[in-house]
C-alpha cells in the first residue's frame, strides 16, 4: 500500500497579487470558529474544575473538622450534661407513677408434662 501525499499551495501569485483559491477562505474561516469554540470549551471546563475541587475541599475540611468535634471530651460532655438535665427532672415523677406497689411472680411456673 503506497500513500502519496500531494502538497498543493494554498496562495498562488500572479504578479505582485496572491490568490486565495475560494475554497481555502472558507476552510480558514470554519477551522478559526472550531478553534475558538475549543478555547471557549476549554476555558469553561477549567472554570468548573476550579470550582469543583474547591467544593470537595471544602466538604472535606468541613467533615475533618465536624468527626474531631463530635469525638472531643468537650463534646461529649456537653451531650450527656444536657441529656442529664432533661431526664432528672422528669424521671422522678415518672418513676413514682409507675413503679407498681407489689409484684408477682417474675417466671411464671408452668407444671411439667406427666408421661
Amino acid at each position: 500500500m503506497v500513500i502519496c501525499l500531494v502538497i498543493k499551495p494554498i496562495v498562488t501569485y500572479k504578479g505582485d497579487r496572491a490568490r486565495i483559491r475560494s475554497n481555502t477562505s472558507t476552510l480558514v474561516n470554519e477551522s478559526a470558529l472550531s478553534i475558538a469554540n475549543l478555547i471557549m470549551f476549554q476555558k469553561i471546563a477549567n472554570v468548573l474544575s476550579i470550582v469543583s475541587f474547591l467544593m470537595v475541599a471544602s466538604m472535606s475540611a468541613g467533615a475533618f473538622i465536624t468527626y474531631r468535634f463530635v469525638t472531643s471530651e468537650q463534646f461529649k460532655s456537653r451531650v450527656l450534661n444536657q441529656i442529664l438535665s432533661e431526664v432528672s427532672g422528669s424521671m422522678g415523677k415518672v418513676l413514682d407513677k409507675q413503679l407498681p406497689k407489689s409484684t408477682g411472680i417474675s417466671v411464671p411456673i408452668n407444671s411439667l408434662p406427666k408421661f
